[in-house]
């Protein structure tokens, strides 16, 4: 089958931010997202950049397509200023962070529609799991025949973006050991977790094409990776990072993914090879970001060395200044180094829990008050 990339002469930027619904009081999550649609998109000029999801307890905020991260940002702060005015008649918080420390996946309701219908009744269990939120960063591609070297490339620093953006410890009111139980709980979906390592465009059109076939997919948009092309749009997007509780934080990460993403495409554009890791490392990486977050020791090429992340996370950003400063997110992309400084989320929120007896309550609060802070 023919997949047609519609190519972005420009690296432009979309952003896809998921925010839970949490009550005020008992800050147990709220299936109400069409009472705060209702009162949020009236005080909209762009009342399309809010977004229903898989569950009545989420809601999406979405930019229009951008140039630069301030532009992204300041797109989603008019669009969450709406929703949290909107919140605050309904006695609904916002909440920002990859999974929720105690609310009860049996109680959620399913949002309507076919597409969310045929999910849950082909996955089940897991599907009626997903109680998880994350952000996805689209950047825009000049050429098709640019995207899967560019795509396999950056899966070489999955772990330093799962780590920074790390922000799902606690999972039914236990502590999982994991800085980021999102990552491992969505990949049980049957075509989500990490992509396959095409080489060109006709191998993801073949890969396409047999997925419809055998009925896997209807869709495109049903292939779930972590990393995927997103042809309608001409970007790849990417979906490793967990919800984010601040606009600071989610500045930074969408700089080091906008800066990772062009740095590799001009690279390419230039006639070298880049490089890429074997699955099986690929895979490691996930893992070790995922348990150990901004603890982990990764593996950093095919040759199979190893550096703590925080080391090599330094050391990538000294690499791409340049690259920031020809993008306009230079301060953003040095933001960077603030979250392993004043700890990422799932370490803020386990601190927290310790101060306060293990009250995930007290957990909520302090991710709720994060993103008002930052608005």
């Amino acid at each position: 089958m023919r997949i047609d990339f519609r190519g972005s002469p420009e690296p432009t930027l979309g952003v896809e931010w998921e925010l839970a619904l949490v009550d005020r009081r008992s800050r147990d999550l709220r299936n109400d997202a069409s009472h705060l649609f209702a009162r949020a998109k009236p005080r909209l000029a762009e009342p399309e950049r809010l977004h229903k999801e898989l569950l009545k307890n989420t809601i999406e905020l979405v930019t229009g397509v951008c140039h630069t991260v301030d532009e992204a940002m300041s797109d989603l702060r008019t669009t969450l200023g709406a929703a949290i005015a909107a919140g605050d008649e309904l006695d609904i918080d916002l909440y920002g962070a990859g999974t929720h420390p105690f609310a009860d996946w049996s109680g959620q309701q399913l949002s309507e529609g076919h597409r969310y219908e045929e999910l849950i009744n082909r996955t089940q269990w897991w599907g009626r799991q997903m109680l998880i939120w994350g952000v996805h960063v689209h950047v825009g591609l000049p050429e098709r025949e640019r995207v899967m070297p560019v795509l396999s490339a950056l899966l070489n620093w999955y772990p330093h973006l799962q780590a920074l953006s790390a922000s799902s410890p606690v999972w039914a009111g236990v502590d999982t050991g994991y800085a980021s139980n999102r990552a491992l709980m969505f990949q049980q979906l049957p075509t989500a977790g990490l992509p396959f390592q095409f080489e060109t465009w006709a191998e993801f059109e073949s890969f396409a094409h047999d997925q419809m076939t055998t009925g896997v997919i209807d869709e495109l948009s049903e292939i779930r990776w972590d990393v995927r092309p997103a042809p309608h749009l001409g970007t790849i997007e990417n979906r490793i990072c967990d919800g984010v509780s601040s606009i600071d934080d989610l500045a930074a990460l969408v700089a080091l993914v906008h800066c990772l993403v062009v740095d590799l495409d001009t690279r390419l554009a230039a006639g070298e090879t880049l490089p890429t890791m074997p699955p099986w490392h690929v895979q490691e990486n996930k893992w070790r970001a995922a348990r150990y977050g901004l603890d982990a020791i990764i593996i950093l090429d095919a040759q199979s060395q190893e550096r703590l992340i925080t080391d090599d996370l330094a050391e990538l950003l000294v690499r791409l200044e340049p690259v920031a400063d020809r993008l306009g997110c230079s301060a953003e992309l040095a933001s960077v180094a603030d979250i392993p400084r004043r700890g990422a989320s799932y370490q803020r929120q386990r601190a927290v829990a310790a101060r306060s007896g293990g009250d995930l309550v007290a957990v909520v609060d302090s991710v709720v008050r994060e993103l008002r802070a930052s608005l």
